[in-house]
């Protein structure tokens, strides 16, 4: 994992089946860009990885001036001894010399496997590949191999089909033989990726179906006739061409766009019609029943009968007297909906295990870290529900002699709600873990001196562009970073002394409580939904979240956390807890008939009561915008006060629109 991109020059891209009214430029290779190769590589080498590569496959084909039909097209990658379009020779020949060129870069922060790799991979056939994402399950991964590699390995084995109609596994020479789109869909976990297939002169591209990892394009346009792939915006694509300008000034923000979900295909051909090496775009189909059921995001039981809502408030009201300690009443009733609730959590766990197990991460020998202070992982902490879930389920799942770091950022020191909620947080997961070393880092903030920082942010949301959106990007940015304050006890001659002292967290994976909202009605527009439109009303909003998540959220997080060198992973968003919620009535997810704090987040509510979180299990939602009070400091900044922001509707004000 840390990013990876991709640069297209000389070929014409069709892309009629995606975008019917798209006019494709003619490509241009001396054209003046706005950022090169090495904005992007800065971009990556921010990110610290353990390596940075790039490949380039030179394309040539040549077109005679008579006849018809397609002409052969040679490829020849940059690591066999070929430096320039000049080194091509093909025979002789009368015609029109075609070039391309297509620029593979990976920066690989490497978590998993013994022996470090370099990306881009290129085997012995000509394949290439970057890959930025974890293999969770879906494709075998040996324990201490990295899955990169095996699933380089796996590509190598598909056939070299591209149609929408040979999407899935077909025999050829008496094997069977995967699609390309086939395997990527059986892949659980998050991921982009991009991938060379020489032998059919076919670039595969695309992000999971839930855009958990950014994967950002640029169609070419007349501006920029490059084809562009990126995990991140260089700050150079953001700004004006005269350089990144203050925040009140006009950003060009329509050059990247946020890749929709999906598997796609770009095969390069020489047409003799319009004498240029055209690549066709197309989108894929995902083959796999299962993981289109996940996409459609359809729930069976949504709407209760009187009594069945009748029944679920009894068995939480069991369930509650059940787990307080000072219940003492014997014959305790046996809840028949213990078994749903056991099911989510359960998959919780197993979602937390593998985000936090089988990674160099562990061997804190080989970082050269001091193996006794050494927390291999950190969580996004606000105190609330959903981290304090994770949090206890982080414990269960790691190894002891492990520190957890918790990250929590506030722009308003001691006072800010987020900030109180988390020391009260530490202190419930000290008492059901008492043996567990939790080091509560408190990132605090002036968002008044974050001048270069949010122009940085800026670019990293890009092609996001609300102050909601700099608002999260900058608190999670600032999180991510680990750079902080933390309590240590200290031996003094009159007892015990807590001192406050400097620490900055090292863990390279970041757990992120991203898709609880989503999922279990945390929003209150949940609740709006379900007061003018009931159940079914509210089961379409929490769809359309679920649906537009990778848009809104998720690539944007993922760019400013992996901006620290972190890699965030979301167990809420795991393809088995997804399934195992949605094959629960709604009425047992949520009941938003009940009180906030009760009703909304139900489910999960129950679950931190299991875990012994019976403070946490009564917590209100707040975003961390608002909790970190991030929003109230920049409301006064740029509005002069809440009120003026809240008149007009701050959250969605566009920071900044395309240049005059």
């Amino acid at each position: 994992m840390c990013g990876i991109a991709l640069i297209v020059s000389g070929i014409r891209i069709d892309l009629s089946s995606l975008l019917p009214d798209f006019i494709s430029p003619t490509p241009q290779f001396h054209q003046q860009a706005l950022f090169l190769e090495e904005d992007i590589k800065t971009a990556l080498r921010r990110r610290g990885p353990d390596s940075l590569g790039s490949k380039t496959v030179f394309l040539h084909s040549k077109t005679s001036f008579f006849g018809e039909g397609e002409c052969e097209i040679v490829a020849i990658t940059d690591n066999e001894n070929c430096s320039k379009k000049s080194d091509i020779k093909l025979s002789n020949g009368c015609g029109k010399e075609l070039f391309g060129e297509l620029r593979f870069i990976g920066a690989t922060l490497q978590l998993r496997g013994v022996n470090p790799i370099v990306q881009p991979l290129v085997d012995e056939c000509g394949n290439i590949l970057v890959y930025n994402g974890e293999v969770f399950g879906g494709i075998c991964v040996a324990s201490n191999g990295n899955d990169t590699e095996f699933l380089m390995q796996s590509l190598r084995e598909c056939c070299c089909c591209i149609s929408s109609g040979h999407n899935r596994s077909h025999f050829s020479d008496g094997q069977l033989q995967s699609s390309i789109p086939e395997l990527l869909s059986r892949i659980k976990g998050p991921w982009a990726m991009i991938y060379w297939q020489n032998s059919s002169k076919t670039l595969w591209f695309g992000r999971d179906a839930f855009g958990r990892r950014s994967l950002l394009v640029h169609w070419p346009t007349k501006e920029d006739s490059r084809f562009l792939l990126s995990s991140v915006s260089p700050p150079s694509s953001t700004c004006e061409s005269s350089g990144f300008c203050d925040c009140e000034q006009s950003y060009s923000v329509d050059f990247w766009e946020e890749l929709p979900c999906g598997v796609y295909s770009l095969s390069i051909g020489a047409y003799q019609t319009n004498r240029d090496l055209v690549g066709d775009i197309r989108k894929h189909d995902w083959p796999d029943p299962k993981l289109k059921e996940l996409i459609r995001w359809e729930r069976t039981c949504v709407q209760p009968t009187p009594e069945e809502l009748h029944i679920s408030r009894i068995e939480v009201s069991c369930r509650e007297q059940d787990n307080n300690p000072n219940n003492s009443v014997s014959g305790r009733i046996q809840c028949s909906s213990t078994l749903p609730l056991q099911k989510v959590m359960n998959a919780l766990r197993e979602s937390v295990m593998k985000r936090t197990s089988n990674d160099t991460v562990y061997q804190a020998v080989s970082l050269g870290c001091d193996h006794k202070n050494y927390a291999p992982v950190a969580l996004l902490f606000s105190g609330g529900l959903d981290s304090m879930i994770l949090a206890a389920l982080m414990d269960q799942c790691m190894d002891a002699e492990y520190e957890i770091d918790l990250l929590n950022v506030s722009f308003d020191g001691q006072c800010a709600p987020d900030r109180i909620s988390a020391r009260a947080g530490l202190k419930e997961l000290q008492r059901i873990a008492p043996s567990r070393r939790w080091k509560l880092v408190e990132i605090d903030a002036d968002l008044l001196k974050l001048t270069s920082e949010t122009k940085h942010v800026m670019s990293l949301i890009n092609p996001a562009k609300t102050y909601m959106d700099l608002n999260i990007g900058i608190a999670l940015w600032l999180a991510a970073g680990g750079d902080g304050w933390v309590y240590q006890n200290t031996s003094a001659s009159n007892g015990e002394r807590f001192e406050r002292i400097k620490y900055k967290s090292d863990a390279r994976v970041l757990l992120v409580g991203s898709g609880a909202d989503e999922q279990c009605a945390g929003y209150g527009r949940h609740r709006t939904k379900f007061r003018n439109g009931s159940w079914l009303g509210l089961s379409e909003e929490m769809k359309l979240d679920m649906q537009r998540i990778w848009k809104r959220n998720l690539g944007r997080d993922d760019r400013c956390i992996a901006d620290n060198g972190k890699e965030a992973r979301f167990p809420f968003l795991d393809e088995d807890v997804i399934r195992t919620l949605l094959d629960i009535p709604l009425w047992e997810i949520a009941d938003l008939n009940q009180p906030s704090g009760v009703g909304d987040k139900k489910i999960l509510r129950e679950i931190a009561q299991l875990l012994g979180l019976s403070e946490a299990a009564s917590l209100p939602k707040r975003a961390i915008q608002f909790g970190s009070r991030i929003a109230r400091e920049s409301n006064r900044k740029n509005f002069g006060s809440n009120r003026a922001a809240n008149q007009a509707s701050a959250g969605s004000v566009v920071i900044y629109g395309p240049s005059n």
